[in-house]
């Protein structure tokens, strides 16, 4: 993500503007919201549990940019110039159930006992989505990439050039994940409240990110099934996190503690009402795209305004792309590739400089 965060949280991030209006005032819109990104420095002295298995799997490259200076990059995965394997991590889900009361709300948003139009509830649509579920086929301008998973195919698309040709083998996956035991949010009314959607209809709860990242600092604490191996995934249903008084984040990825052995995590929001920012899993495709192109929030860039290889910034205002997967429609959020940031183009597929080619131009300042 782009900018650095107030809290110590990204880290990859993701989030829309809204002002916060009084309980009295709810019926009325947030006429000044709209989507926006931010990131900031992970938590570098959080102490982290040792993995039996070792840490995230992680290689580092490198690239002189347009503007002649040397950019070096951690991403997940192995070296996709290299290595012509399969990598897939395990992924934690935690489902967060937000309670608000009386005083500010009166309202549950329970990811787990919310049942979707199809049956499913929250955690399990998300599951099924083409996030976890690798039987999307996804053919970009012609070329196929591969039936995969979304951010694999966004990888693959990456790295094209040797990915297409020598190693074509190669992939980054999500393992099915294990859902842990459901935990439990009740927020306080300094620290947010339930108000009207901003971006659709119905209602929706607002929470602090400074008081949220500190509740699953104590969740990455509690479970010992957490370690750098493996990537925990709070996820939240209808509830946006507010920062310095202003909402609305969809999600971020944050790291405690320092690659090669630092504790990644991320989180998300799915939004069930239709047309909404982070609707279903559209700030998860976010989330997890910059997570694996920038998991410990310190792969530096050349960008005016832009200074972390956050792959999901640049398209925040663009539409998601639907994606129907058994019956189901998914909203996924387009990524730069790495050309954007001053490498050589060439390096994907078509050179183009995003996976749905709907951006034109390298960042400013290249």
């Amino acid at each position: 993500m782009k900018s650095r965060f107030l809290l110590s949280v990204l880290l990859s991030a993701f989030i829309a503007l809204s002002s916060v209006s009084t309980l009295a005032a709810q019926e009325n819109r947030y006429p000044d919201a709209k989507p926006m990104f931010k990131a900031g420095p992970p938590h570098r002295n959080i102490a982290v549990r040792n993995s039996p298995t070792g840490n995230l799997v992680q290689w580092k490259g490198k690239f002189i940019d347009i503007t002649h200076k040397t950019v070096t990059f951690t991403m997940v995965g192995t070296d996709p110039t290299k290595t012509n394997v399969t990598t897939t991590i395990p992924v934690l889900i935690i489902p967060i159930k937000m309670v608000y009361g009386s005083t500010n709300g009166n309202m549950t948003f329970d990811p787990v006992s919310k049942k979707l139009p199809n049956g499913k509830t929250i955690i399990q649509n998300t599951i099924a989505s083409p996030m976890f579920n690798p039987g999307v086929n996804f053919t970009q301008g012609g070329t196929n990439l591969g039936t995969t998973q979304y951010a694999d195919a966004f990888q693959r698309g990456n790295f094209w050039s040797t990915v297409g040709t020598k190693n074509k083998l190669y992939h980054v996956l999500l393992g099915a994940p294990t859902v842990l035991p459901e935990q439990s949010i009740t927020v306080p009314a300094s620290q947010g409240k339930v108000i009207p959607n901003p971006f659709g209809p119905g209602k929706v709860g607002i929470y602090d990110v400074n008081a949220l990242d500190s509740r699953l600092q104590s969740f990455i604490k509690k479970f010992t099934q957490i370690n750098p191996g493996v990537l925990p995934l709070f996820v939240t249903y209808d509830t946006y996190i507010t920062v310095s008084g202003t909402c609305c984040i969809g999600g971020y990825h944050n790291a405690n503690g320092v690659q090669p052995a630092g504790q990644t995590y991320a989180t998300f929001t799915y939004v069930d009402s239709p047309g909404s920012f982070s609707q279903d899993v559209s700030g998860l495709s976010h989330v997890i795209g910059e997570w694996m192109d920038d998991p410990f929030v310190d792969n530096l860039v050349n960008c005016q305004g832009n200074n972390l290889m956050e792959v999901g910034d640049p398209l925040r205002n663009s539409n998601p792309y639907p994606y129907v997967l058994n019956g189901f429609t998914y909203n996924l959020q387009s990524l730069v590739f790495i050309g954007y940031y001053g490498d050589k183009a060439s390096t994907s597929v078509h050179s183009w400089l995003s996976f749905q080619n709907d951006e034109a131009a390298v960042c400013p300042g290249q």
